[in-house]
């Protein structure tokens, strides 16, 4: 029988998922997205260009796939269109590629007015979200209060879209703040109507028929494990499941149909916004992880914190997802160093241990790492596993020796081309 392979980001996201899934596509029929929204932003570089995709699959771009959002996803009709505009005018046919849920949950303007006013609350305490109005929709969601893509096409749309909105008016006179709602609705009320113009599914049966056929389904997560609402540094997380099990529920898959589940991550960690980060490097080596990585937000901006790569935290994030293959990125970015360190355990709360807890702030728990040899070259003109530098062919071992993971992909540059497959008998 047929299964779904998952693909989701063992750290903090930004793990280079959206490269990845454009890189496999072509080895599948379809492409389903299972949970987030735009606080996601995917990053593919092909043929000289840069496209950032923030709630439609990665798979986009390849003229045979098929591109679900499922259930879990949350959609902001306003960026949604912004994104199918700029897919339109690079001549990619959308509306015969894209299925969207009839589950998956509405972002209202509201939404992103509550979600702006609770972190501004919060002063020194924010969560770090990136304002998109993703927490204050899931919440909505969970609370059975949520607007879904299947009530567009109900005859009394608007009347539950306005007795929504006078639940979240009373919430924003709660925070006290100012606020114009007659600036924000025209724009999006004019991209539900660009909405109705796809096809709207049941995705639960689709993808499974899909299976059931013998079709080849990717499911591709966002952001990182890291920030899973159960599982990551609560509560510096974002509010969905980020995990694989998250793929059954966001897209209506059971346990028994998940098959390769690929886990992503760079060669060293990063962290957008606030949070634990055992790794962090606050030091003139971090910054130029950052610079050198060009390490900033493809949806917010934000300089990204950055830090050697945390094996502890790796792991935890390959057990709690079933991960069977690695896929590590980045690796031309540490190529100016005469050494890398990697954490190979923590001293917490006195004593060494080689997992991670349940807390992880910086006063209870401190890396403890081992150096490795830096590869001192340009990784980004090579195409073979035989052109790689034996630093580089050390440091992969380390990793799979330390994680008893295979890595069957190492990406040595952002464009699609700058990928290396290392296994060769892969299950694909």
């Amino acid at each position: 029988m047929m299964k779904a392979d998952v693909l989701l980001g063992l750290q903090w996201g930004d793990e280079g998922k959206g490269k990845i899934v454009d890189v496999l596509t072509p080895h599948y029929d379809i492409i389903a997205r299972f949970q987030g929204g735009p606080n996601a932003g995917h990053t593919l570089e092909f043929n000289g260009i840069k496209h950032v995709l923030h709630t439609i699959p990665s798979g986009i771009f390849h003229p045979t796939a098929i591109n679900v959002v499922g259930n879990g996803v949350v959609i902001d009709p306003v960026i949604f269109k912004k994104e199918i505009d700029a897919l339109s005018a690079l001549n990619v046919d959308v509306k015969s590629k894209l299925l969207i849920s009839k589950r998956a949950h509405l972002i209202l303007p509201t939404h992103r007015l509550i979600d702006a006013a609770s972190e501004a609350a919060k002063g020194k305490n924010k969560i770090g979200s990136t304002l998109k109005g993703i927490g204050p929709t899931y919440m909505d969601k969970t609370g059975r209060n949520g607007l879904r893509i299947g009530d567009i096409e109900s005859k009394d749309f608007k009347e539950k879209y306005n007795a929504l909105v006078e639940k979240h008016k009373q919430l924003l006179h709660f925070y006290n703040y100012t606020y114009n709602l007659n600036e924000l609705e025209p724009a999006w009320f004019g991209a539900i109507e660009m909405l109705k113009e796809l096809k709207f599914v049941d995705t639960e049966h689709y993808i499974n028929n899909a299976i059931t056929q013998g079709k080849k389904v990717l499911a591709e997560g966002a952001q990182g494990s890291l920030l899973d609402v159960d599982f990551g540094s609560y509560p510096f997380v974002t509010s969905s499941n980020t995990i694989c099990a998250g793929a059954c529920n966001g897209l209506g898959i059971a346990p028994n149909k998940i098959g390769n589940v690929i886990g992503i991550f760079k060669a060293y960690c990063t962290r957008v916004g606030s949070g634990p980060f055992p790794t962090e490097l606050e030091n003139e080596t971090g910054e130029k992880i950052r610079q050198t990585g060009r390490e900033f937000g493809s949806t917010t901006g934000r300089a990204r914190r950055t830090g050697w790569l945390d094996l502890p935290a790796l792991n935890y994030a390959i057990m709690v997802n079933g991960v069977t293959e690695l896929m590590m990125m980045k690796a031309d970015v540490l190529s100016e160093f005469d050494e890398i360190e990697v954490c190979v355990k923590y001293k917490h709360k006195g004593e060494e241990i080689n997992y991670l807890p349940y807390d992880i702030e910086k006063q209870n728990l401190q890396p403890i790492t081992v150096k490795l040899n830096g590869w001192k070259c340009d990784l980004t003109k090579i195409s073979s596993k035989e052109q790689m530098p034996e630093a580089l062919k050390a440091y992969i071992a380390f990793v799979e020796k330390n994680t008893a993971t295979p890595i069957t992909i190492v990406s040595v540059g952002p464009d699609r081309n700058q990928t290396i497959q290392l296994d060769k008998n892969n299950l694909r």
